[in-house]
């Protein structure tokens, strides 16, 4: 049996391919490239450039390989331009999640993994914020995510589907060994801006509002590291496999860390001061998010090992440095 990476090309995927690797699992990619790179997808894998729209491309690798499950991370994820472009996110993550998940469900693919995000929760009453809160997006981008969250829900009653949804919060650095990072380019992950700034890839830095009503003004995040949150995908996989019933889950590490707190974590790193440029705040953007991520640990047993900003903003400033020297 095998395991099917949608997006296995990308900042995230590219990770869950090394530790699935790893770990000695037969893994099988299928990326467009649109933004991920042939280069980043550990040799052990295999390779397919294509659509995950595409239900013949997928059918045939799921017959051709065996998969017994799939673990989605193909998408768009940048929430200011679901804004602008809401109809290109809902075909990108909603009407191809769907065809994905139907070819599942007609090959008998018996368990689905989900990159969901903690974008489903918009602005959550409580915070920090559990799985059993309101689920009320203010982006394309969340809705989009929410609305492939439902229809796993539903296939898995109607069909023969175990699925996992785990709801990302804020991912950043970089694999501790230095094998794969986020390489995206014009990524507007706030870290890994920020250490391109320090690198000098960008002039200045932007802090998008500073009038949220937080303890400095900026807004709140859950930073988790990317192995960690790979971690969590293996558990789940783990999970499914041993029977373990459809459920969805919370992956961060439970504590907030403003705008500010981050970038005085990459000059720390970097050991120099960033020139920040003060902007309007963006469309979409919650002023705080935080994850309730007990169920997770409780239900999947995971145990994350990186919860510190400083390692996280070291780990990634590390690899925007071997990026430079690879990219010249």
């Amino acid at each position: 049996m095998s395991v099917l990476v949608t997006g296995g090309a990308g900042y995230v995927g590219s990770h869950m391919v090394l530790a699935l690797c790893d770990a000695g699992h037969e893994v099988v990619v299928l990326d467009n490239l649109s933004t991920g790179a042939a280069w980043a997808v550990a040799p052990q894998a295999r390779l397919i450039e294509g659509d995950v729209g595409d239900e013949e491309l997928t059918a045939t690798l799921v017959d051709e390989h065996k998969v017994d499950a799939i673990i989605h991370f193909a998408g768009s994820i940048i929430v200011p331009e679901s804004m602008s472009d809401p109809l290109g996110y809902y075909l990108n993550n909603t009407v191809k999640s769907r065809s994905l998940i139907h070819t599942a469900v007609k090959a008998g693919v018996p368990h689905f993994i989900f990159s969901s995000t903690a974008a489903v929760y918009g602005n959550p009453k409580t915070v920090p914020v559990r799985e059993d809160e309101d689920l009320l997006p203010i982006s394309p981008y969340g809705t989009s995510k929410l609305m492939t969250e439902f229809m796993l829900r539903d296939a898995s009653v109607a069909h023969d589907l175990t699925y996992v949804a785990l709801r990302y919060f804020n991912v950043a650095g970089a694999d501790p060994k230095g094998r794969s990072g986020q390489s995206t380019p014009q990524a507007t992950h706030l870290i890994k801006v920020a250490c391109e700034t320090a690198l000098g890839k960008q002039d200045h830095l932007q802090v998008f509002g500073r009038d949220y009503a937080t303890r400095d003004g900026t807004c709140l995040r859950d930073y988790i590291h990317v192995s960690d949150l790979v971690q969590a995908h293996v558990d789940a996989l783990t999970y499914l496999r041993s029977g373990g019933e459809s459920q969805v889950f919370n992956c961060g590490y439970g504590r907030g860390c403003s705008v500010l707190d981050v970038i005085s974590a990459v000059e720390r790193a970097a050991g120099l001061s960033l020139d920040v440029r003060d902007a309007p705040r963006r469309p979409g953007d919650p002023a705080e998010i935080v994850a309730n991520a007990d169920k997770a640990r409780s239900v999947l047993e995971w145990q994350p090992q990186h919860d510190d900003l400083d390692f996280i903003v070291a780990s990634a400033l590390a690899w925007e440095k071997h990026l430079q020297h690879r990219n010249g």
